[in-house]
């Protein structure tokens, strides 16, 4: 069994390992951002992260995947990582001394920071504020779950948060872990080219983002919006604000009363 992670970027710098809370505020590090991944399915890296943008500056080396097969850890000869559940019922539940032996080391490969997160669609919910407070800390430890899930004492033991990526049951947590990176890795610095545009796009101020048009001026007989072809930047800002609001009304009423709320306060 090899201690080393399978690393997609730039080697992992070892230190200590001390699990932490979920969105532990920590300066942002000289070194690469660094994601680990514990996971039955280590081939499924880096996936689409190794494409556009992620793909990009995950070979520039602005940011760093490691991937922990969890398999390597198994008991026996067959390598088992998963046994009945206690107190009898349907699937399979992932081992603690498995998942133990696996954090162990994987932590000692990434800054004591860096918070350990489980994918489960019990944890809080996963959203644009939580990518940016993640893409402030060092890196982060990602567990996928598959089966009916993980020995609850693991989750006790190292304090680990659970975060969903929204109200439905994938098989695992693969795909899941892949969305939280991207949405964390573009907001790395000189991830993108132009920083502006992940402050005007959808949540970055509590609403969704307003329409995008593009050339032709028409096109199956609809037309650009007039006031952006004018050339008012002020008159455009407002209209774009307008446009914003009122989707976020209309779409996500939850949001349009945070808003609300949020804009009353800062009165």
């Amino acid at each position: 069994m090899s201690d080393a992670p399978k690393s997609h970027g730039r080697k992992a710098v070892r230190l200590s390992p001390t699990p932490r809370e979920l969105m532990t505020e920590a300066p942002v590090l000289a070194r690469a951002w660094t994601a680990q991944v514990i996971t039955l399915f280590p081939d499924a890296f880096p996936g689409v992260l190794g494409l556009s943008l992620t793909g990009k500056a995950l070979q520039e080396g602005k940011w760093q995947l490691d991937t922990v097969p969890l398999r390597d850890f198994g008991e026996g000869r067959h390598r088992n990582v998963d046994d009945t559940p206690a107190g009898g019922g349907a699937g399979m539940v992932l081992r603690p001394d498995v998942m133990g032996a696996a954090l162990e080391t994987a932590r000692r490969n990434i800054a004591p920071a860096a918070p350990i997160l489980y994918l489960s669609p019990r944890g809080r919910r996963f959203d644009q504020s939580v990518a940016r407070q993640l893409a402030q800390t060092p890196g982060v430890t990602l567990i996928c779950g598959r089966f009916e899930g993980l020995d609850q004492r693991v989750l006790d033991h190292y304090g680990i948060a659970e975060v969903s990526m929204g109200d439905y049951v994938l098989t695992g947590g693969e795909i899941a872990a892949q969305a939280l990176l991207d949405a964390t890795v573009r907001l790395l610095p000189g991830v993108l080219g132009n920083a502006e545009s992940v402050e005007e796009e959808s949540f970055s101020h509590g609403l969704l983002e307003h329409p995008q048009y593009t050339r032709p001026a028409t096109w199956q007989g609809l037309e650009i919006p007039p006031v952006l072809l004018s050339g008012h930047h002020g008159e455009i800002e407002k209209w774009r604000r307008a446009q914003s609001e009122e989707i976020t009304r209309v779409r996500r009423p939850d949001l349009w009363e945070a808003h609300q709320k949020a804009r009353e306060q800062g009165k």
